[in-house]
């Protein structure tokens, strides 16, 4: 009996290639050319190939138009992420399309990618890493890059999920008080001491750092403003591992320039893998590329759990147990 045809927009990892290779008949993508963003050519290769299956991945632009266009032999869409914004929802249900995402395995790897940004942006070690290699250092100075403590700081994490609760662990053995933003007060037993803030104004003016971990979409586009980038503390320090979407660049890179923010660090940017080239002046700014789960053990799992989701679909034709739509 043949295997279905599964379709792979990215290079992944040898262990998840090897186990699609095993189970189906998987057209990969070995040089991770850039068709991945058009849907239309995701389109075109998935009916040429007669697939039944598409493991994608964030930045694949799976739009309505290039739903639409995929033949009636595509039962399922796995993206290999846990986020789906990139996924036009609606037109996938109309299509009686699976989409299926990689939840409950990068939580931790993002949380340390978070916290890293925060210690560089406090401790401003992406000016001294510059510094040293650039052969500038004359030596230890008293008052040489002088950046601020973690200890004893306000952290405020503007929502509260499996990231931000894995944030707010590690910030705790740093002895930070933790202060958070969602949609509603979690139980006792999940906040582990953590303050819940039902205002706005609220939780931006006690705060001294904001570390976002909100989801994509038009509901949290330019979320952080130049009015809530108002309202923070002077000497406040942002920090975005979650979409880059969530926030108004030309106000953050104001907020920079005038001192009110101290720092930022970022992992993720509107419209990347393009960056607004005001970041890259500004030396108050640590940049990193969309790292959050950029570790082999992850993005092993991931894959893992993308398979084990098309595999549900396509070879036992049972739920599947990560579906999003």
């Amino acid at each position: 009996m043949a295997k279905p045809v599964l379709l792979v927009t990215r290079k992944l990892p040898e262990a998840i290639e090897a186990r699609a290779a095993r189970d189906y008949d998987a057209r990969l993508n070995p040089q991770d050319e850039p068709w991945s963003s058009d849907g239309a050519e995701i389109a075109r290769r998935a009916t040429a190939a007669g697939a039944a299956g598409i493991l994608g991945a964030a930045g694949d632009r799976l739009d309505a138009a290039c739903i639409n266009a995929l033949p009636a032999s595509v039962k399922v869409i796995a993206t290999f992420s846990v986020g789906f914004d990139h996924i036009d929802i609606a037109a996938a249900k109309a299509r009686g399309i699976a989409v299926v995402n990689t939840p409950e395995v990068l939580s931790f790897a993002t949380a340390e990618c978070a916290f890293t940004l925060m210690l560089m942006a406090a401790r401003r070690a992406g000016e001294g890493e510059r510094m040293v290699r650039a052969g500038q250092w004359k030596g230890w100075a008293p008052t040489q890059l002088m950046g601020v403590t973690l200890e004893g700081k306000k952290l405020g994490i503007l929502g509260f999920g499996r990231i931000g609760r894995e944030l707010a662990a590690m910030a705790r053995g740093f002895r930070m008080e933790i202060h958070y933003r969602d949609i509603q007060k979690l139980p006792p037993e999940v906040e582990q001491g953590a303050i819940y803030h039902d205002s706005e104004d609220s939780f931006l003016g006690t705060i001294d750092i904001i570390s976002m971990h909100v989801p994509g979409g038009d509901a949290n586009r330019h979320w952080l403003n130049a009015a809530r980038l108002a309202k923070m503390k002077p000497g406040s320090i942002v920090v975005n591992s979650g979409r880059g979407v969530s926030v108004h660049d030309d106000s953050l890179i104001a907020a920079l320039k005038s001192g009110h923010i101290r720092a930022a660090g970022l992992d993720v940017y509107d419209g990347e893998p393009k960056v607004n080239p005001g970041y890259l002046t500004l030396e108050n700014v640590a940049l990193l590329p969309h790292l959050g789960s950029a570790t082999i053990e992850v993005r092993d799992a991931m894959g893992n759990r993308a398979l084990e989701n098309l595999d549900a679909v396509l070879l036992h034709h049972t739920a599947p147990p990560h579906r999003v739509a």
